[in-house]
């Protein structure tokens, strides 16, 4: 994979950058794919499907509202991501369990960490147009994640 700060050089406009810090938290830091959505609210039921569900290398950004008040992703999820092919998740939002995780063939980006577990009501949306941080996150588009940053394709 091309490194972010190069493939912005070579299609500037082309993509999003993602002005948010967000922390490494997976075992692999290096992750692109297809973007699959998921919006949700300190509620992990509805991305605990998704994640259950196979794929080829698709990246599922996960639109939390930013909360860091409940972790929307722990090691047991994670490990049905990585069972079921998908490359990352990308958590606006925290997860739990980041020393596990961080051993994980995944990439995961989130804003932190909170061992508190979320509700699981499976309130939220599916496969919709996501937008935070001034960047629209679109499925189907791809997303490039790496050490500097994100960029997703307009």
């Amino acid at each position: 994979m091309l490194l972010t700060a190069d493939l912005y050089d070579q299609r500037g406009d082309e993509l999003q950058s993602v002005p948010l810090q967000f922390q490494n938290l997976g075992g692999t830091l290096r992750f692109s794919g297809p973007i699959r959505t998921v919006t949700c609210f300190e509620d992990n039921a509805r991305l605990k499907s998704v994640l259950s569900s196979p794929a080829a290398g698709e990246v599922l950004v996960i639109d939390g509202g930013g909360s860091l008040n409940s972790a929307l992703m722990g090691d047991m999820i994670a490990e049905l991501a990585v069972k079921n092919g998908w490359a990352g998740v990308v958590i606006n939002g925290a997860i739990r369990d980041r020393v596990a995780i961080g051993t994980m063939p995944l990439g995961v980006k989130a804003l932190g960490s909170n061992p508190r577990k979320s509700t699981k009501t499976g309130s939220g949306v599916t496969d919709a147009v996501v937008e935070f941080a001034g960047v629209t996150f679109t499925p189907g588009r791809t997303i490039y994640c790496d050490e500097d940053g994100i960029l997703v394709e307009r």
